[in-house]
C-alpha cells in the first residue's frame, strides 16, 4: 500500500511539473484565454499511452499539412489537462465524448453516442470546440480475473453488489471521486468495495496489481490488449454507468482553421476501435509512439 501511495504521489507531482513547463499555471484564472501565441498548436495528452498515441497521430497529420505543432504529452488526469486547455497552456487534446461530458456535467444521463455528442456540444466551455467524433471508442470497464469471476459468479457489474465488501478495487487516484468511477459504482450499482488502491490510469501498475492479486477488481480500458492477453473478464456495464466514449479532438476555437479541422476530422473518420487495440499492443511491445503514429498514417493517409 505504501508503494502505491508513493507512485500516485509521484504521478501527481510529475503532472504539476509538466504543466508548469508548458507555459503557464493551469490553476491561474487570470491566464490569457485566447490560446498560445502565433499559429503554432500545442498538443497535449492525458497520462496514459493511448492518449499519447492519438496525440502523436494528430501532431504528425497536422505537420504533414504544414501546420506548426508542439507536443506536451503525459500531462496528467482530465482534471489537470482540461484546465490547461482552458487557460491556453495547450491548444488541442484527444478526448473521449462520454467521459468529458460527465466531467463537465456530472448529472448528465446521456449514454448513446448521439445523445452524448449533442449534449457535449452544448456543455463545452466558451472558446473550446469539439470536432467530429471518431467511431473509435475506448470505454472504462471493471475487470476481474477468471478465477475471481468464477469464485464470486461475476459476469456483470451489478453482480459485484453483494460481494464488493470482499474485494479491493485498483484504479487511477481520480477514479475514486468520479461519477463514472467509485461514486457511480456506489450510487448506481450499490457496490461498496473493501478498499480502494490508487494506481495508474489503466496502465501497467493497475494491470500488474490485478493479475498478481494485489487487487481483485480494476478499472481498465476496453482497448487494452492486456485484457485478452491475460484472459481477464470485463464485466458487462448492465446499467450503463459508463456512457459512449468515442475519441474526438478538442481544440481552442482560436486555433481552428479549415486545414486543421479537415485534417483532424479525417483522422477521426479513419480511426477505429480495432486500431486503438492494435496501437496499444504495439506500444506495449516497446515501439515508440512516433513510429507507431507514422506507420498508422502511412496506412491511413489523410
Amino acid at each position: 500500500m505504501k508503494k502505491t501511495t508513493l507512485v500516485a504521489a509521484a504521478i501527481a507531482a510529475a503532472s504539476v511539473l509538466t504543466i508548469s513547463a508548458c507555459g503557464g499555471d493551469p490553476l491561474d484564472s487570470n491566464t490569457d484565454q485566447s490560446g498560445s501565441s502565433g499559429s503554432q498548436i500545442i498538443i497535449g495528452s492525458a497520462d496514459f499511452t493511448e492518449s499519447q498515441l492519438v496525440g502523436e497521430i494528430y501532431a504528425q497529420a497536422l505537420q504533414s499539412k504544414g501546420v506548426a505543432v508542439k507536443t506536451q504529452f503525459n500531462i496528467g488526469s482530465r482534471e489537470v489537462y482540461f484546465t490547461a486547455l482552458k487557460d491556453s497552456s495547450i491548444d488541442l487534446v484527444p478526448e473521449y465524448t462520454g467521459a468529458l461530458l460527465k466531467y463537465l456535467d456530472e448529472k448528465s444521463t446521456a449514454s448513446t453516442p448521439q445523445a452524448v455528442d449533442a449534449e457535449l456540444t452544448q456543455k463545452l466551455p466558451e472558446g473550446i470546440v469539439g470536432l467530429t467524433p471518431s467511431p473509435a471508442e475506448d470505454k472504462d470497464a471493471i475487470c476481474v480475473t477468471q478465477d475471481t469471476a468464477s469464485k464470486f459468479k461475476l459476469a456483470k457489474v451489478s453482480d459485484l453488489a453483494p460481494v464488493g465488501g470482499e474485494l479491493a478495487l485498483g484504479a487511477a487516484p481520480e477514479f475514486k471521486t468520479r461519477v463514472q468511477g467509485v461514486v457511480g459504482l456506489k450510487d448506481v450499482y450499490g457496490v461498496n468495495f473493501k478498499s480502494f488502491v490508487p494506481l495508474d490510469a489503466g496502465g501497467t501498475l493497475t494491470m500488474n496489481a490485478l493479475t498478481s492479486g494485489q487487487v481483485q477488481a480494476a478499472n481498465l480500458f476496453t482497448t487494452d490488449p492486456g485484457i485478452a492477453k491475460n484472459k481477464l473478464v470485463a464485466l458487462t456495464d448492465d446499467k450503463s454507468l459508463f456512457s459512449a466514449q468515442n475519441v474526438l479532438p478538442v481544440i481552442k476555437k482560436s486555433k481552428q482553421t479549415d486545414t486543421v479541422t479537415t485534417t483532424l476530422n479525417a483522422v477521426s473518420a479513419k480511426l477505429t476501435t480495432d486500431d486503438l487495440i492494435a496501437l496499444n499492443g504495439q506500444a506495449a511491445d516497446g515501439t515508440k509512439a512516433a513510429d507507431i503514429a507514422k506507420q498508422w498514417l502511412a496506412a491511413h493517409p489523410v
